[in-house]
């Protein structure tokens, strides 16, 4: 009896490992192997601030001194030294080299750094232009509130109107109660108000 329970846990156990070897692609639950480059990796960021750097250095004036110091001790030394100690007789074809080499790397790093500076700059003027759009419906929304604002008020009767209107009603009564034409000069004032507090005789 036991070989016949042990048959079914062996043809599983060969199922599953001819499952295992049959595949062959990429495992989801595992990362991927980090591809190989040929090119040296660099960090963009770090590179382009250098760049700037070296840009705002190449545009200054202390530059433009030591880069003409170094070249007049350059041809005086290959001038005036021992023919021993010379390292770049006339005409000078090394150093002519040298500043070809620095200008070649010279104009790149000045465009990227520009390039840089022109991105910070796009960057700059979209987020003005979305503040500007949004000061104007701002300033739109008030507007159209505070007109508002004045259509409600010159519908609302004010209490000034209204005690006009009362001294004038007053002034009508009293001028018809009187035998006068309306219009004529009656001195009539409105009572005074009442105090807000308690009269002696409600106690």
């Amino acid at each position: 009896m036991a070989p016949e329970r042990e048959t079914p846990v062996r043809e599983r156990a060969v199922s599953g490992a001819t499952a295992a070897s049959r595949h062959r692609g990429p495992r989801l639950d595992q990362p991927r192997a980090p591809r190989r480059r040929l090119l040296p990796e660099y960090d963009p960021e770090a590179f382009g601030r250098l760049s700037e750097r070296i840009a705002r250095f190449l545009g200054t004036g202390r530059f433009i001194v030591w880069m003409t110091v170094v070249i007049i001790v350059w041809v005086v030394w290959n001038i005036s030294a021992p023919a021993a100690l010379r390292f770049d007789e006339y005409p000078f074809i090394f150093l002519t080299l040298m500043l070809s080499l620095q200008a070649s790397y010279a104009a790149p790093l000045i465009l990227l750094a520009q390039n840089r500076q022109d991105d910070r700059d796009r960057v700059n003027l979209e987020q003005d232009r979305k503040q500007n759009e949004r000061s104007i419906a701002d300033t739109e929304y008030l507007t159209r509130e505070i007109a508002a604002l004045r259509i409600g008020l010159g519908e609302v009767a004010t209490r000034d109107w209204i005690r006009d209107e009362l001294q004038e009603m007053i002034k009508e009564l009293e001028s018809r109660r009187d035998g006068h034409h309306p219009g004529t000069d009656v001195n009539l004032a409105l009572p005074a108000e009442p105090p807000r507090g308690r009269d002696a005789d409600d106690r």
